[in-house]
Order: structure tokens, then sequence, then C-alpha cells
């Protein structure tokens, strides 16, 4: 059976500012199609994502990042000269995964994730203190961007001013794989990459060299009996990973969730009065609008599903966005519900063996980031008329700004 084509670009307005209503059409009409915009297959369906998560054999995480749509020969110039990308992780299938996650997850000790919990605090007063006098901020530039991304320094060893180039690299990053993104915006996101990659070269060479009293020096030794350790290249996909994942996840997480709680003032006030609640709004927010909106798996040989003929080797993005929204799961899921008893339900992690290594740190994180926030702002309320804008992007979630302001009442420090 051949599905209808289903009309799919999530990049675009008004679909960009909210997909939603666009994924729940494709849940209704075409659970699974073909998108030749993207050249993949798109499922919606949270039963149909869960099976392929649970399913590596038949759906290969193996795939490339830096994939551009229809690239000039300018940029397949500046990206040859780029070290080969490998598996690792993320894009990486059994058994070599488990090598992999054993030996990451030495760098991820919960101690280590303790050890943290007091620098989040400090940082996401620091933050607050700087803008506190203003009586009005960018959320998103001010607050949910640079405390995960100075949380994320500390912790991998890395110095906290190489975040704004960081940052723009993420940016690039994410633009790179865009399609009709435009000639010049490509070169540009092309030449990023390039230098980022000398930067995670440089070091790993340092480490390598003159180890730290870090995760970036404990990723580089990491040792697990019978296992050989990590290689240069392996290494070089881990931090690029690992600076991408570690602070993007946590920056959406927090933009996407203020924005829900501001945007419902009576979601603030609960907050505000009982700060125990932080763990159920972070869960549910995860599911209301995921701060990664899906991955990428490859099949490995011809599957069926629901009718639908994927064939082998084809590409196919598996929806968290739309999953989390279904309504065969989730009781009136485009309601932001914080007694939801099944929120923690949610694929915005993922599931099975590639669920995210740093879901807990980034719970934690967002909790303690909520905490502070509404108790050292409680009256925080949003800008009202502005315009919200996302970077166009099929994986993730990315506000970009997010204006709010607040009384000269709330000068305490909390």
């Amino acid at each position: 059976m051949t599905p209808e084509p289903f009309s799919f670009n999530p990049l675009v307005s008004p679909h960009l500012e909210n997909p939603y209503p666009l994924y729940a059409r494709a849940r209704r009409e075409a659970p699974i199609f073909f998108s030749p915009l993207f050249a993949t297959w798109v499922v919606t369906r949270y039963e149909d994502v869960r099976a392929i998560l649970h399913d590596p054999r038949r759906f290969s995480s193996s795939y490339l990042f830096r994939t551009p749509v229809d690239p000039t020969p300018e940029v397949l110039a500046v990206l040859a000269h780029l070290p080969p990308e490998v598996g690792v992780l993320v894009n990486e299938d059994p058994p070599s995964h488990r090598r992999t996650r054993a030996l990451v997850g030495k760098a991820f000790l919960p101690r280590q994730v303790a050890r943290m919990e007091t620098r989040i605090s400090a940082i996401a007063h620091e933050l607050i203190d700087h803008m506190h006098e203003a009586g009005s901020a960018d959320l998103v530039r001010q607050y949910t961007y640079p405390l995960p991304m100075r949380v994320l320094l500390e912790f991998l060893g890395l110095p906290v001013e190489d975040a704004d180039f960081i940052k723009q690299w993420c940016n690039d990053h994410m633009l790179l794989s865009v399609p009709g993104i435009g000639a010049a915006q490509q070169l540009r996101s092309a030449q990023t990459e390039a230098a980022f990659s000398r930067y995670t070269e440089a070091l790993i060479a340092a480490r390598q060299h003159q180890p730290q009293e870090d995760v970036l020096s404990a990723l580089i030794h990491a040792q697990v009996e019978g296992e050989r350790p990590l290689d240069v290249a392996e290494l070089h996909v881990l931090v690029q990973q690992l600076l991408f994942a570690g602070h993007e996840t946590t920056t959406n997480l927090l933009s996407n969730t203020c924005y829900a709680l501001l945007h419902d003032p009576a979601l603030w006030h609960a907050l505000r009065h009982d700060l125990t609640l932080s763990t159920r709004i972070v869960e549910e927010g995860l599911r209301y609008d995921a701060p990664v909106q899906g991955m990428f798996r490859t099949t490995t040989e011809d599957v069926e599903m629901r009718g639908v003929r994927l064939p082998a080797g084809a590409r196919v993005f598996v929806a968290f966005g739309a999953a989390n929204r279904d309504e065969r799961i989730f009781a009136h899921p485009d309601r932001f519900d914080i007694w939801r008893p099944n929120a923690d339900q949610h694929l915005a992690f993922g599931h099975g063996m590639h669920y995210c290594l740093g879901a807990p740190f980034v719970h934690l994180e967002a909790c303690l980031a909520l905490e502070i926030l509404v108790q050292r702002l409680p009256d925080l309320h949003l800008v009202p008329g502005q315009p919200l804008t996302y970077l166009p992007s099929l994986l993730n979630r990315a506000l970009q700004h997010l204006q709010v302001c607040w009384g000269v009442s709330s000068h305490a420090h909390g």
C-alpha cells in the first residue's frame, strides 16, 4: 500500500512556532509518511515511535550529523578537511554502543552530578543578580541559555569565555542540515563546523598531555575492564555530542517550560506556592514541548509498519514531539497538566538503550533553575504581544528569545 503524500514542513510558519496541530493531523491521517523535502520517513504515533526505539536490529542509529541538503561544492570542500565522522553513543549500534556507554558512564557517576548541584544554584543566583535591577530581561539570552552552558563548561572543565563560540557552533551545526537554508548560510555553517573541529582537537590534545580534575580528562583516560579506551576520532565526536546535547537540551527544556508556565499564570502561581511541584512541572514540560523533537534511524532491511513498507536503507525520523501528544496515551494532550499521572511516559529523552545518559543531570538542573527563578522573581510575567521565534530545526525545539518583566518588589535574594 502506498500512503497518500502528506504535506510536511515544520520549519515554516505557522508550524515553526507551533508544530503540534501539524503532528496531530499526521497522527490522524498519515501516521507514517514519506517527506520528499527532508528525504525521510516520518513516524508520529507513540507506540510506533517506541517500537522503533526498542528495535536497534532493524532500525539502526548509525547516521551522520554533518549532512547538508544539496551542498554546494564550496561547502563540500570545507567539510572534506574535517576528520571522518564515526558512530559514537547517539549514532552507534550494539554491541559497540555498550562499550562506549560504559566508558562514558564513568564520567557521569552520581557523585559527579551531585557535586554540580551547589554550582547550579550559585550560577542561577548570579545570573538573576545581573538581571535584577533592570526589571526586565530576555529570559533565554540571560538565564535559560547561560545557566546550562556555564554548568556544562564547568562540568567538562572548559573556559567559560568559550561559551559564545560553542553556542554559535551549535546553531550553525543545526542549520547545516536544514533544507533551503541558502548557500551563504550553508557555507558559514560549514566554516564554523571546521573551526569547531580544530577547537575540539586542541582540547583533546591538551588533556591527553596534561590531565585535569575534570570530566573531559576522565573521558579521555576512562578505562573499563576488557575494553579498549576511546580513540581520538571517537573522543572528537563524543566531546562535540556532549557540548551540543549537554546544554542545548536543558536550555530548550527550560525556555519552553518557562513559556508554558508564564503563558498560564495559574501554573506559575502553583509553583510559587509549592516548590516541590518542580519535578512534576519538568516532567510535563518534557512531554508537552519536547526540547528534542525527534531522532533519525536507518532501516537495515525492508520493514512493514501499519501497512506501509519502509525499504532497507531508508532514513526514518521518529518524532518524539508528535508521540508525546498522542491522545491514545495522554488524555487532553494539548493541555499542560501538572497532575498528569503518566507524564513520565514521555519519549523526550528517547527510550530503550539510547535513553539519554544525561537525563538525571538535565532533570536536576531544570528543577533547580525553576525553583530559584520563582523564588527570586515571584511576580515574573511575559511581555505581552511579543512574537516567538524558533531556530528552524527538525531535531531541536529552540526558542530564541523570551521577553519577561517583573516589579521592583522582587529584590530579596532567595
